[in-house]
C-alpha cells in the first residue's frame, strides 16, 4: 500500500506543476519513470517490486489491453483516419519493413543470439508510444496533417504488431525446450489469435449496437454511458482469456468493432476509459525505474547501446522514407514522420511478457535492449520535440498566409 500512496503523491505533484514542466518535456511519463528510478535504487531502496508474479503479469496484460482498446476508439474519421493513404503507406508498407530492419540489425549486432529470440526483440523494440512526447502532436505549429497521421499510426501500430509479438514469444519459448515443438507453438498461437478474433468483434459488435440504441432511445445517460464502455475491454478481455485468447488482441478488435458506434455518442463517454488507462500507464512508468535499476546495475554493453540507437533512428526511418516517396509530402515531412517514433508502454508490456515467459538469459537479453531503447527514444525524441516545432513555426510564417500560432501554444491550451 506504501508504493499506491507514493505513486499517487508523485502523480498530484507533476499535475500541480504540469504546465511549467511541459517548458522542458517533461511529461508525466518522464517524470513517473524519474520517480521510479529515484525511489527503487540502492541496494536497501524505500520500494522494491517484484515482478516474477502471476498477479504483474496479468496486470501488465491488463494495461495494454485497456490501452488497445483506448487506441482503437480515439481515431477521428474512421479507423485509418481521414489520411488513409498515408497510414496504409505506413502501416501496411513501413511497419513489416520496420520489423524486418529491427530483425536484421538483431541479427548483425548480436550474431550469437537464435533467430526466434532477435524476432521477439523486434517486436518488443518497434511499437510506438507517443505519451512521452505528447506535445509534439498537440501542438499546433505541426501541420495538423502531420498530427493525425502520427496519432492514427500510433493508435494501431501496436494492435497490428500484438499477434505477431505472440506467435514470436510462443515458439521463441519452445524453442528452449528439450524437444522443441514448433508446430504446436504456432498452432497454439494462431488458435489464441483467433479465440481473441472471434471475442473481440463479438462484444465490441454487440456492445456498439446496445450502446448506440439505447442513447438514441433515451434508455440512458452519460455517466452510465461511461461505465458501458468502459465494461467493454474488460468483457472483451475476459471471454477472451476464458476461451483460451489473448486478452490484449481481444480489446484491440473490440475498440476497432465499437468505435463507430461512439461517434455516434458524446464524447464524455469513453472518459473514464481514458482517465483509467492514463492512471494505470503511469503507474507503469514508475515500475519501469526499478526496471532501469535492475538492468543498469551491472553497467552498459556497446552493443546494446548500438542496436537501441539503431532502433529508434534508422530502423524506422529508413522504412517510412521509402513508403512515403511518391506521396507528394515534402521531404522535411517525409523526415518528420520517418523520425518521431518514440517507444513507450508497449515495448516495456512486451518486454515485460518477454521477460516471465523466457528463460534467464533470454529474458535478461531482451530486458537490458527494451531498457536501452525506452531510454534512448526518451532522450532523442523528448529533446528534438522542440527544434522540430520551432522548425514548422518557421515556415508556417515563410509559407503563403504567413499565419503564425502563438510560440508555445497547444491544442486545448491558451
Amino acid at each position: 500500500m506504501l508504493a499506491v500512496a507514493v505513486i499517487a503523491g508523485v502523480l498530484f505533484v507533476w499535475s500541480l506543476l504540469a504546465h511549467r514542466l511541459s517548458g522542458w518535456s517533461i511529461t508525466a511519463p518522464i517524470a513517473m519513470m524519474v520517480a521510479g528510478i529515484a525511489l527503487t535504487a540502492g541496494s536497501d531502496p524505500p520500494l522494491r517490486f517484484d515482478f516474477d508474479t502471476a498477479v504483474f503479469e496479468h496486470a501488465v496484460e491488463v494495461v495494454l489491453a485497456l490501452l488497445l482498446f483506448v487506441d482503437a476508439i480515439e481515431v477521428p474519421g474512421g479507423i485509418l483516419g481521414r489520411e488513409k493513404n498515408l497510414v496504409v503507406r505506413l502501416l501496411a508498407g513501413g511497419l513489416p519493413l520496420t520489423l524486418c530492419a529491427a530483425f536484421l540489425a538483431g541479427f548483425l549486432i548480436f550474431p550469437g543470439e537464435s533467430g526466434w529470440l532477435l524476432a521477439v526483440l523486434a517486436t518488443v523494440v518497434v511499437p510506438l508510444d507517443l505519451a512521452p512526447t505528447a506535445a509534439v502532436v498537440r501542438d499546433r505549429r505541426i501541420p495538423s496533417r502531420l498530427r493525425e497521421v502520427l496519432n492514427v499510426e500510433g493508435g494501431l501500430n501496436d494492435g497490428i504488431v500484438s499477434p505477431v509479438f505472440l506467435l514470436c514469444i510462443a515458439v521463441a519459448a519452445e524453442s528452449h525446450g528439450a524437444h522443441a515443438d514448433y508446430a504446436s507453438a504456432l498452432l497454439a498461437a494462431v488458435e489464441a489469435a483467433g479465440w481473441a478474433l472471434v471475442s473481440g468483434l463479438v462484444i465490441g459488435s454487440v456492445a456498439g449496437r446496445l450502446l448506440r440504441l439505447s442513447w438514441s432511445r433515451g434508455w440512458t445517460q452519460p455517466s452510465a454511458l461511461r461505465l458501458g464502455v468502459l465494461a467493454v475491454p474488460v468483457a472483451a478481455y475476459s471471454l477472451s482469456a476464458a476461451l483460451g485468447g489473448n486478452g490484449f488482441v481481444a480489446c484491440f478488435v473490440a475498440g476497432v468493432c465499437i468505435a463507430p458506434a461512439l461517434r455516434r455518442l458524446p464524447e464524455s463517454a469513453v472518459e473514464m476509459t481514458d482517465d483509467l488507462v492514463a492512471l494505470m500507464t503511469l503507474a507503469l512508468w514508475f515500475l519501469f525505474g526499478q526496471i532501469v535499476n535492475n538492468v543498469f546495475w551491472d553497467g552498459l554493453e556497446v552493443s546494446v547501446v548500438l542496436y537501441a540507437l539503431l532502433a529508434v533512428t534508422l530502423v524506422r526511418l529508413l522504412p517510412v522514407l521509402l513508403v512515403l516517396t511518391g506521396t507528394g509530402l515534402k521531404p522535411a515531412d517525409r523526415l518528420f514522420l520517418g523520425w518521431m517514433g518514440p517507444r513507450g508502454v508497449t515495448s516495456i508490456v512486451f518486454g515485460a511478457l518477454a521477460v516471465i515467459d523466457l528463460p534467464d538469459e533470454s529474458a535478461d537479453f531482451i530486458a537490458r535492449v527494451m531498457v536501452m531503447t525506452v531510454m534512448a527514444s526518451i532522450v532523442l525524441h523528448g529533446l528534438s520535440t522542440e527544434p522540430i516545432c520551432r522548425f514548422y513555426a518557421r515556415r508556417s510564417s515563410a509559407g503563403p498566409t504567413g499565419a503564425l500560432p502563438a510560440a508555445g501554444s497547444r491544442d486545448g491550451e491558451p
